[in-house]
């Protein structure tokens, strides 16, 4: 009761003494959210690409003493794409992958764009689905059949009017395509990306009417399970490095990303900056407690002739001690429960005025008010300590 009092005697020195708690509170709980929210968005992407989807390109090399970049390489051809689809007993789809950067064209429209020369496993790999029309067969690879399916994006950008697209021929740079099909929408990825800005055709017909190449740009799989991954990987390298009769001592000369891997890096990195943000962020909390101790020193100073004669009517040091990290306390824990409130509300307003991904987890808020509270014993202990050390002859003859 005394320290409720001696707080209500000073409201607004009290309310100014918790800002910095508010804030500090409220600021790591903000960059908290945003930092989980965005772990868990990077997650979600990941998984609705493919979480078990793996990558195989070639490999970059070095032929006269001079690096080749993996774009020069070509070590990758189509019996690698059909050994890994007989022999992988982990991989439960596979597709080559061609493609090509171009002009889309229909009527008087046209939009830049990628073409993707693929085979139907791509869909399912990429976690892709038709929403209109039907995907291309095996004889339409067979021919190398100029048919196509599009995005969502290259559909608005060509038929401005409305028109429904299938059956409709554009033109891929100067190739024909009759469009069979139409995916649907999956927006942008976070790293900015569209996913509907895409022609999907033939590897065939990439391969041979757009690029005239033989060999193969990529080959994608899936495992048959996202726990699988590491052994489908082990199996691909073995029939890779089989076919293309490398040495036992020899380096490999394709490469082999897995999404785990991917969103292995990619969460670590959002981890980091998090961490980086809540740390920063604290510092307000750091600051709140010096300003706790520093108004505790005062009002120890301020009353001292009070302390004084509490002591000689029989106030034990421990009363005196106790009162004043009461007292600190109470300041360092009303100012967390208004910094949790004004955190969440701030995260809140990130989420709706900015339209970014947060995530509030029970910990981060319980782990904030912890601190909090730590911070005012911490730092209230000190003068607190000062204030039952006094001497009351000395406290009541103060001035």
């Amino acid at each position: 009761m005394i320290a409720l009092k001696a707080l209500s005697n000073n409201k607004l020195r009290g309310f100014l003494t918790m800002l910095g708690i508010i804030i500090g509170v409220g600021s790591v709980i903000t960059m908290l959210a945003i930092g989980q929210g965005s772990k868990k968005s990077i997650q979600a992407e990941i998984s609705e690409m493919g979480s078990n989807m793996i990558m195989i390109m070639p490999g970059s090399n070095r032929m006269g003493g001079v690096k080749m970049s993996s774009d020069d390489m070509q070590s990758l051809k189509i019996q690698d794409y059909e050994s890994i689809l007989e022999k992988a007993a982990y991989v439960q789809c596979v597709s080559p992958l061609v493609q090509s950067s171009s002009q889309a064209i229909y009527g008087a429209n046209n939009t830049p764009t990628s073409a993707y020369g693929v085979n139907a496993d791509y869909l399912e790999i990429r976690q892709y689905k038709i929403s209109d029309g039907e995907m291309f067969t095996d004889q339409d690879i067979k021919t190398a059949a100029k048919v196509c399916i599009v995005g969502a994006t290259v559909v608005s950008n060509l038929f401005t009017n409305g028109e429904n697209p299938l059956g409709k021929t554009i033109r891929f740079g100067s190739i024909p395509f009759r469009i069979i099909g139409v995916l649907e929408s999956k927006g942008y990825n976070s790293m900015g990306m569209d996913q509907d800005d895409m022609i999907i055709a033939p590897y065939t017909t990439v391969q041979k009417r757009i690029l005239a190449i033989t060999y193969i740009q990529e080959i994608v799989c899936s495992a048959l399970s996202e726990e699988y991954t590491d052994q489908a990987i082990d199996e691909i390298t073995d029939i890779l490095r089989s076919n293309h009769k490398l040495k036992e001592d020899a380096s490999d000369d394709f490469e082999i990303r897995s999404q785990e891997e991917m969103s292995s890096m990619m969460t670590s990195t959002s981890d980091l900056m998090t961490t980086l943000l809540a740390a920063v962020a604290a510092i307000s909390l750091l600051v709140g407690g010096i300003g706790i101790m520093n108004i505790m020193y005062v009002s120890v100073t301020e009353r001292t002739k009070e302390i004084g004669l509490r002591m000689s009517i029989g106030a034990r040091g421990r009363d005196i001690l106790l009162q004043f990290l009461i007292e600190s306390m109470l300041l360092s824990i009303t100012g967390g429960l208004i910094g949790v409130l004004f955190g969440i509300g701030a995260a809140y307003v990130v989420k709706f005025l900015a339209n970014y991904p947060i995530a509030i987890q029970a910990w981060t808020v319980l782990l904030s008010f912890l601190v909090c509270t730590a911070t005012g014993i911490f730092f209230g202990w000190y003068p607190a300590k000062k204030a039952a050390n006094l001497d009351p002859i000395e406290a009541i003859r103060y001035e």
